[in-house]
C-alpha cells in the first residue's frame, strides 16, 4: 500500500495582542479543517490531524510539495469562482465562528506607522503615492466598505500564488487556510490580482471569475495590505517593482 507523505505544522500561541491573535488565525486554520474541508468542495491538502493543545495548534497535512508551485491565474480565479459559489449566503449559517473578529484598529495603526517611510521610498511612484496618502486614517473605513462588495460567502482569506498548487492533471489545490472567513468573495480575487498577477492579465482572470462587480469596493482595503507588503521588500528589487506596478493598476480602477 503507498504511504502519503505527510508535513507537519505547529504554531506556538499567538503573541496576545497581536494581529494573528485578535484573528484567532492558528486555531481557525484547525477549525477550518475539522470543519469545513470535508465539505469545503475545493481541492485542499488531507488534514490526518488537527489539535489545538495548550494555545499552541498542530496540523498533520497532506504533503503537497510534490505538486507545482503556484497556477495558471485563469485556472486560479474559476477554482476561486467555484469555492465562493458554493458557499453564498450559506457559510456563516454552517460555520457561525467564520466572520472575523475586527482587526483593522491594528492594521490602521501600523499602517500610520509604516505609510511615512514607505511614502519616501525612490521606486514608490506618485500615483502610489496619492493611493497611499489617501487610505491614511481610512483603513477601518475601506475595510467596511470591502465587506459590502458582494454577497457573503466562504473566504481564504489569502489566496495568493504561495498558497496554491497544481497537480500533475492541473487540478488547484488551495493551502494555508490561517484567514478563512466569510465576505464577498471579489476580496480573495482582489487580493489574487494584487499579490499574484500581472497586471496585463488582470481582465483575463476577473473574466474568468466571472461576477467582479465589487471591485472597485474591495482594493482600497486591498491596496493597504499591498503597501504593508510592498514595505517588507527591499527598495527597487523585483519584487518591489511588482507591488508598484499591481499597485498602479489598482489606482486605474478606482
Amino acid at each position: 500500500m503507498a504511504v502519503t507523505a505527510t508535513f507537519v505544522k505547529h504554531r506556538e500561541p499567538a503573541r496576545p495582542g497581536s494581529i494573528p491573535d485578535r484573528l484567532q488565525m492558528f486555531t481557525r486554520e484547525v477549525r477550518f479543517y475539522t470543519e469545513v474541508a470535508p465539505s469545503v468542495g475545493v481541492r485542499v491538502p488531507t488534514a490526518f490531524r488537527a489539535e489545538v493543545r495548550d494555545g499552541s495548534t498542530v496540523l498533520e497535512l497532506e504533503d503537497l510539495s510534490s505538486w507545482r508551485a503556484g497556477a495558471d491565474p485563469v485556472a486560479a480565479a474559476r477554482a476561486l469562482a467555484s469555492l465562493h459559489e458554493r458557499w453564498v449566503g450559506q457559510a456563516e449559517a454552517s460555520w457561525p465562528w467564520l466572520p472575523r473578529p475586527d482587526a483593522s484598529d491594528l492594521v490602521g495603526a501600523l499602517y500610520e506607522e509604516r505609510w511615512p517611510v514607505l511614502r519616501g521610498r525612490s521606486d514608490v511612484t506618485d500615483a502610489v503615492r496619492r493611493i497611499g496618502d489617501a487610505l491614511v486614517g481610512e483603513v477601518s473605513a475601506v475595510e467596511r466598505v470591502a465587506h459590502t462588495a458582494g454577497h457573503n460567502t466562504l473566504t481564504h482569506g489569502d489566496a495568493s500564488a504561495p498558497n496554491l498548487r497544481t497537480g500533475p492533471d492541473g487540478e488547484v489545490a488551495l493551502l494555508d487556510w490561517e484567514d478563512v472567513g466569510s465576505g464577498p468573495g471579489i476580496c480573495d480575487v482582489a487580493w489574487f490580482l494584487m499579490s499574484s498577477v500581472e497586471p496585463a492579465d488582470w481582465d483575463r482572470v476577473l473574466d474568468a471569475y466571472g461576477d467582479a462587480s465589487g471591485l472597485g469596493e474591495a482594493l482600497p482595503a486591498i491596496s493597504v495590505q499591498a503597501l504593508l507588503s510592498l514595505d517588507g521588500e527591499e527598495e527597487g528589487s523585483v519584487d518591489a517593482l511588482e507591488w508598484i506596478g499591481c499597485l498602479e493598476e489598482a489606482t486605474g480602477r478606482l
